[in-house]
């Protein structure tokens, strides 16, 4: 399953911790948003390394995104499409 994943964390050292962690997981195609394909176990394996990174008395957050086929199949990119460059076919 596509998942896209973006996160909101204050603090510099846990959020270069959650961004080496998804980069195991996934794709950056923004700063703090990655694209995944997950199955339901790595989504939870995700998930509980996640958790005791986000403090949520300081409103951060960690938003995880499930697309059906369908959606992904029609995710509309406006300049460079990441998916598109890491499987060698850039499209300019």
């Amino acid at each position: 399953m596509r998942i896209v994943i973006s996160y909101d964390i204050s603090n510099d050292k846990r959020r270069r911790r959650i961004a080496r962690i998804m980069e195991g997981y996934g794709y950056r195609v923004q700063y703090s948003v990655f694209e995944c394909d997950l199955d339901a176990g790595k989504l939870a394996e995700l998930q509980k390394r996640l958790t005791p990174l986000v403090n949520t008395r300081e409103w951060e957050s960690v938003r995880i995104y499930p697309l059906t086929l369908d959606c992904a199949d029609r995710v509309i990119v406006i300049g460079k499409d990441l998916r598109k460059v890491l499987k060698g076919v850039e499209i300019v």
